[in-house]
């Protein structure tokens, strides 16, 4: 089995191999043994990015994370997007955003690397905010100082039924234990929202609803009208819905995620684009070409030589 382990500086080197393989010049990042759903890692005093410490290139995750930190400080990037590391959250990152952790010092805490057969499974799966997860963008989450020792508990709760000989009941100690990690996590989310609703309001589930619809679809399906039917809601009452808790209506929602993952392979692989219009639902590579320019400003083959610093930023 897996075994959780303590990483004063940073992962073992044989470990990290394990876990990478590439994906068209993109390094991607598995767990280290492909029968463990949960792979759980304790940090101490963990410095990336000074001199002598060594900066991983980007790599997308084929697992969802939480990083919960401590102490410490540092940044992300989180699909090019700096995130900072801040002492006392928990950073929630998705299956197949691309990380690079720049910036680190003296970071302690832990990471909960798990695969989706932990989300949507048994008994606990109502309560599993897998929308939390969706792919439009990672983010952090303030802990309660209350809560920082429970959240702890939970972690190692979760480590240790991770690291014992399996049973006929570990499957459901691990997605329960992962369940309170992130219905904490949705709970302080929504603590933290700028704009106060109810937990029962009917335009946030629907929203949850549809993002987790939408990471599943969005590179068939780019209309609004294929979401709204399969959540039996007409179309301008879901977008009227979205509009309201997100300020985008459905379309627009449907498009930044079409046009991130379109992003992110231009950035961080190499693949033509032809390839990349294919992989997000484009027939046309010139039509893609024309939908990437109006959404970013540039067209393919100008983002991915910026973003690369191959040609300078206008």
């Amino acid at each position: 089995m897996m075994q959780a382990v303590s990483v004063p500086r940073a992962e073992p080197k044989q470990a990290a191999s394990r876990r990478r393989k590439r994906a068209g010049g993109l390094a991607v990042d598995r767990l280290a043994a492909s029968a463990d759903p949960v792979e759980v890692v304790f940090f101490d005093a963990f410095d990336v990015g000074g001199d002598g410490d060594p900066v991983r290139e980007p790599h997308r995750h084929a697992y969802h994370e939480l990083i919960w930190v401590r102490e410490g400080s540092g940044h992300h990037l989180l699909d090019g997007r700096e995130v900072p590391v801040v002492a006392g959250t928990v950073t929630v990152i998705g299956r197949g955003q691309v990380h690079v952790l720049e910036r680190a010092r003296a970071v302690k805490g832990a990471v909960v690397r798990f695969g989706d057969e932990l989300l949507h499974e048994g008994r606990v799966a109502r309560t599993d905010p897998a929308w939390l997860l969706a792919g439009c963008g990672a983010f952090s989450v303030e802990v309660p100082h209350d809560h920082a020792a429970w959240l702890e508990s939970a972690i190692r709760a979760l480590a240790a039924e991770a690291t014992r000989p399996a049973d006929a009941h570990s499957a459901d100690l691990q997605r329960h234990l992962l369940s309170v990690l992130l219905v904490w996590v949705e709970r302080w989310y929504d603590a933290e929202r700028a704009e106060r609703r109810e937990v029962d309001d009917a335009g946030v589930q629907l929203f949850r609803r549809f993002a987790r619809l939408l990471e599943r679809d969005f590179a068939a399906h780019h209309g609004a009208t294929h979401y709204a039917d399969a959540l039996g809601v007409p179309p301008a009452a879901l977008s009227q819905a979205l509009s309201r808790v997100t300020g985008r209506a459905t379309k627009e929602l449907v498009t930044d995620r079409v046009m991130l993952e379109a992003a992110r392979l231009l950035r961080f692989t190499d693949r033509t684009i032809g390839e990349v219009a294919y992989e997000t639902g484009f027939s046309d590579p010139l039509y893609f070409s024309r939908a990437f320019k109006r959404h970013h400003g540039r067209s393919p083959t100008a983002y991915r030589d910026v973003s690369r610093g191959l040609q300078p930023q206008t």
